[in-house]
């Protein structure tokens, strides 16, 4: 009859069993780790489309804006002229008006019997010739010249005696002590 009729064991052997439910758990943590590097790398190829389409969403803003930009260059540019414009008048004006002081001061100081042929200004030295009747009223207007606090320096250059008309002619330089004074010249 049969002999030693082979048998089939569909149950697992326990001698195994340990080395096989190791085997199980890394095929399924393995798996998991797969499908999260996976679902990951995914996500970043995502997000990586999301940075692209920002990035040329600025880049198109940029552009725009150059191009506002380059359109008002031109506006700027005036509006900078104008302003530069606006302080060189500023600062003429007053220049201008601290000339017209000094002119008005210098011309007050004058003593009867003095009269000024010519008063000359430029950056800040002021000639001056006048007439006078005789050196006393000369005296007197350099020593007030003297006293006035926007010169540094005086001194008369020439005394001419016209004996036609009995006057004296005098020529005065005066070195002011503010610089940049405009250029002005006055004859009376």
């Amino acid at each position: 009859m049969v002999k030693n009729p082979s048998s089939i064991n569909l149950l697992k052997s326990d001698k195994n069993e340990t080395l096989e439910q190791i085997i199980n758990w890394v095929l399924t943590i393995g798996r998991v780790l797969v499908i999260s590097v996976e679902l990951i790398a995914l996500l970043a190829f995502l997000y990586r489309f999301s940075l692209d389409s920002q990035l040329q969403d600025l880049n198109t803003q940029i552009k725009q804006r150059q191009t506002i930009v380059a359109f008002q260059k031109q506006n700027e540019d005036t509006y900078r002229n104008l302003q530069q414009r606006l302080k060189l008048i500023s600062d003429t004006s007053i220049s201008e008006t601290q000339t017209v002081k000094i002119y008005y001061d210098i011309l007050s100081f004058a003593p009867t019997g003095m009269t000024f042929n010519n008063v000359a200004l430029s950056d800040n030295n002021i000639l001056i010739e006048v007439n006078v009747d005789s050196i006393a009223p000369l005296g007197v207007f350099t020593n007030i010249l003297k006293k006035y606090p926007s010169v540094e320096s005086i001194s008369v250059d020439k005394i001419q005696n016209n004996t036609t008309g009995s006057t004296i002619t005098a020529t005065i330089s005066i070195t002011l002590k503010t610089k940049g004074v405009a250029h002005a010249t006055s004859t009376n």
